[in-house]
This record gives C-alpha cells, structure tokens and sequence, in this order.
C-alpha cells in the first residue's frame, strides 16, 4: 500500500521562487515541504542572469516592489550561510541617441519623485565608466542601488538555510496530479508517492498552468524564451550591469528605431560582468513554446548588438551559449497570491525577467501570506483575479 505524507504547506517548484518562499516560511516557524520534479534550478532559475534590479522596472509599485527585495537581498548576503556572490556595484542604461537621452530624463524624473536614486550620465560619464564603449553614445542613466548575485547559489543558499530551519526537499519528485477533497485537504499524487496538504503554493514558473490545470485554475502565464551568450573577459570592459535604454522599449512591448531581426526577436544589449571574471552578453525576447535550444541567428544578433555599443567587443572569446524561459504574463507583473475559487491554493509566479529581483520580496510576502498575517507591501496589483476582472470590463465595453 502506497504511503501517504501530511504537509501544512507544500511548494511545488525548486526555482529561486520555492527557495525564497521555503527559506522565509521556515525562518517564520511554518511547515514547509517543496516538491521539484528535477534537481534544483534546473529550470529558468539556472538559464538566466543575476541581477537584482530597480532601473528597469515601471516607476511606483513595480520599482518599490524591487527596492524592497534589493533590500532583502543585502541583508541576505549577511545571514544566509553559502555565499552567493553578491554584489552592490549599481547599473547603467545607455542612450543610443539624442531621442533616447531625452526619454530617460523623463524615466529618471518619474524614479526619483517615486523615492530611487537615479541619476542622468553625460557622454563624459560613460567614457570615465568604461574606455571601450562606442564614441557616439549620447549619455545615459544609473541607479545606484542595483546588485547582482549568482542566481544558481543563491537558489541553493536559500535551499541550504531553509532545510537548516526544517523545511524538507525533496527533488526527483513531479506532481502528476492534484485535487481538493470535500474537507478542502490537497490530495497530490506525485511520481514517487502521496501527499496531504492544508495549502499549496504553485511556484512553478513557466510550467505554473500545468499544475493550476489540475485544479481548474487558468492561470495565464506563457513561456517567452531568452538567449545569453556567455564570454571571456580578457581585458577590463566593465565593472557593473550595462543595458541599452532600448531594453525597456523591447520589454514592454513598445517600438525602437532598428533593423527588423533586432526588433522581430526583441534583441537589445545587456552587459553583466560575473564573478568568475567572464561576462554574459544579452538579450533577447521571443515566444517559442517551450522550446531552449539556442537559435545562433540569434546569437550572431546579440553579438551584433553588443559591438554596437563595445566596438572592441568584435575580439572577444565566446566561451558558450544557452537559452532560458521566462514566465510572461500580458501586465509584466508576476502573480503573488491566494485564489478565490480554490481555497488554500497559492500561486508565486509570472515573474517574466524579474524573478532573481524579486524573488526575495515574494517569498517574504507569500510566507506572511501563509500564515495569515499583513504583508510588508500592498499585494493588490498581484492579484490572481486582476486578470478576470480585466476580460469582465473588456467584455462589458465590447457589449
């Protein structure tokens, strides 16, 4: 006969979303048990880049939302026993031209009357803040309080510390199906066994409707698939994280002044020196189903795009390639909430690109969450039912 193993809470999903969600339940006391049905961060977590970031994020909510969790994430670095390669250096987005100059003024007025401190660079300040970017960038803007991290060791940080406080993981163990009895107990069947559960937390990034299908929960998270290449840094290009301005119109869907490939596969620069003294070079944007093989027509774009801004980049080594998931939602906000029609059930995620910035800051407010208490950020812009009630006033107006 097949055992049967009672749970407070289970977290389905081993990304940096479970380990913040385990880590900051378990320091709060609760019952934790995570599911992964592989290893840990072997999904989107241990395809993407590091960084922990507010330059990029939508002035109000969206940017506090970042600031808050850069501040976990430092006071991480101070009691979480594994490093995870932290780092506070800032970021920079830089202007192609004048037109972009001048819409980052006004991106850098709305952060600083929301509270951030960002500030405007002039041609000047780029060349003093690396000799090897291209002579006729117009300027650009920094925030000085973005970081960066390893994002495969700080999602097994979390892991370690969480299971030092008595959270239980278990990996190799896949959720084939779930249900809520008459009792409103979770009834979950995996690969390896039967569990019980009083709540379920779905933190399973782009695979999330898979698990919210089992219960009836549509949940409308698609993946958008993004590439990195990944190279020797033999000289000193950069100390910190470099994007172009052109990463925020490529993000939020709006339209820039380049060639129809860079736009079709939503390929902008981003530049991130690592630890190990290499850099990744991005990135790109494109819905491909669940597919992450590298598309190298892509790569030789990034490249491209890379020189444009690093001439000298022309030289450097290509170490590799890779391609990761990320769990897009039409609003570009993650979903970090309870659902109405199936009591006890939790969803953390939707995180698109953001899920290392705001890993901490979720995990924090679904631990609160989970144990009834207030959480230390209004949560209704992350609401489940947000995009119900979006279709209820679209259908009302087509009516």
């Amino acid at each position: 006969m097949e055992r049967t193993t009672h749970c407070d809470v289970i977290v389905i999903g081993g990304g940096i979303i479970g380990a913040a969600i385990a880590y900051y339940s378990a320091k709060a006391g609760l019952d934790i048990t995570v599911l992964e049905k592989d290893e840990l961060a072997s999904g989107t977590s241990s395809r993407c880049d590091g960084n922990i970031l507010a330059i990029d994020k939508d002035p109000g909510f969206d940017s506090q939302m970042s600031l808050k969790s850069q501040q976990l994430v430092h006071e991480l670095a101070q009691e979480l026993e594994v490093p995870f390669e932290y780092r506070n250096p800032g970021s920079i987005l830089v202007c192609e031209n004048e037109q972009e100059l001048e819409a980052a003024q006004q991106w850098v007025n709305q952060q600083r009357k929301a509270g951030l401190d960002f500030h405007m660079l002039d041609r000047n300040d780029l060349k003093n803040e690396s000799a090897y970017f291209a002579d006729d960038l117009s300027g650009g803007l920094e925030c000085k309080t973005d970081s960066t991290v390893n994002p495969y060791m700080l999602t097994y940080s979390l892991f370690y510390s969480a299971k030092q406080l008595g959270a239980k993981v278990h990996t190799h163990t896949e959720v084939v199906q779930i249900i809520q009895d008459e009792k409103r107990q979770f009834i979950i069947q995996t690969t390896v066994g039967k569990y019980t559960a009083n709540k379920v937390v779905n933190a399973c990034g782009v695979w999330a409707p898979i698990i919210g299908d089992m219960l009836g929960v549509n949940i409308p998270i698609h993946p958008k698939k993004g590439q990195l290449i990944v190279a020797s840094r033999q000289q000193p290009v950069g100390l910190r994280k470099v994007m172009e301005f052109g990463y925020l119109i490529s993000k939020f869907g709006g339209k820039r002044q380049v060639d129809n490939l860079t736009e079709r596969y939503g390929i902008a620069l981003v530049f991130e020196p690592t630890e190990s003294q290499n850099f990744l070079i991005g990135s790109s944007r494109q819905f491909a189903g669940f597919n992450h093989k590298v598309n190298h027509e892509i790569s030789q774009h990034i490249a491209k795009r890379a020189i444009r801004f690093y001439p000298k980049m022309a030289d450097m080594l290509v170490i590799r390639t890779y391609a990761g998931l990320r769990p897009w939602t039409e609003d570009h906000l993650p979903i970090v909430s309870s659902v109405e029609e199936v009591p006890g059930f939790y969803i953390a995620a939707g995180h698109e690109g953001d899920g290392i910035s705001l890993a901490a800051i979720t995990g924090k407010v679904m631990a609160e969450m989970l144990a009834g208490e207030e959480t230390s950020i209004p949560m209704k812009a992350l609401r489940y039912e947000r995009f119900k009630e979006r279709k209820g006033r679209e259908l009302s107006e087509i009516q």
